[in-house]
């Protein structure tokens, strides 16, 4: 299985991620944007782009990671990773159904002032990359996101109170 755990930045996937896998047992976390920073290196590089998701790529370069480091381990992979583009969901969902891998996509949200409030007080300084997402997360949740998954707002809740959350709904 995989539990996915989307959101924008500041919405805690990395550090919730780290917690859940302590939760579920036989489990483990793989941040495919890992994936991305492997294709980043390539030399020469790449065509341009702002975000290594729009190569084509790297979305069945995730599927095929994930089907493959499953298929070695077993167990659940617990994978934080924002993916905000409907059609990149897809694919990358449509891939991971082909191997019949079940996926259980959670939304981390917060509301847009606390989200800009934890990337401008975040230990490494405020990030304009980050900050740049807050929009195009607001508007993937308005129209697809949060329809797609099940939201755990994090606005009120400590990472721990997250991850159990997450835990809990996948049975654990």
């Amino acid at each position: 299985m995989i539990v996915w755990l989307n959101g924008t930045h500041g919405a805690g996937k990395t550090t919730t991620s780290a917690l859940v896998q302590q939760l579920i047992p036989d489990s483990r976390v793989f941040d495919a944007e890992k994936v991305g920073e492997t294709l980043m290196d390539i030399t020469p590089g790449l065509p341009g782009t702002d975000n290594f998701q729009h190569w084509p790529p790297w979305r069945p370069l995730v599927v095929e990671t994930a089907c493959r480091v499953l298929d070695y381990t077993g167990g659940t992979l617990v994978m934080p990773m924002t993916v905000l583009v409907e059609q990149y969901w897809r694919e990358i969902s449509t891939g991971l159904a082909q191997y019949a891998i079940p996926v259980r996509h959670f939304v981390l949200h917060a509301d847009q002032d606390t989200l800009r409030g934890r990337i401008e007080g975040a230990s490494v300084g405020p990030s304009p990359f980050r900050l740049a997402y807050l929009e195009p997360y607001a508007e993937a949740a308005r129209t697809w996101l949060h329809a797609e998954a099940e939201v755990v707002d994090t606005t009120h809740l400590t990472p721990a109170q997250a991850a159990r959350r997450i835990a809990d709904a996948v049975g654990t």
